[in-house]
């Protein structure tokens, strides 16, 4: 008799788990502002062309190109010695 009251409370319990609602999962934070969906490429400016990205920390790192070397030195006025 025991064992059969047991059994009966169980499948009560068990039945009454699988009609609890469950929470929806939150949905996934909406893109940085100019980045393209899917990646971690940004569009900046609108026009098309990947011009940076962002980290996972949501900082952006534009792809710049790299800075010209310096222009030789001026030649001396007093011109060459010899």
């Amino acid at each position: 008799m025991r064992y059969r009251s047991v059994m009966l409370a169980a499948c009560g319990m068990l039945m009454l788990g699988a009609c609890a609602k469950k929470a929806p999962p939150a949905p996934p934070p909406p893109p940085p502002p100019g980045a393209v969906a899917g990646s971690h490429a940004a569009d900046r400016d609108g026009d098309g062309i990947v011009d940076g990205y962002y980290t996972s920390d949501g900082i952006y790192h534009p792809y710049a190109p790299p800075t010209p070397p310096p222009p030789p030195p001026a030649p001396t006025r007093r011109g060459e010695r010899g």
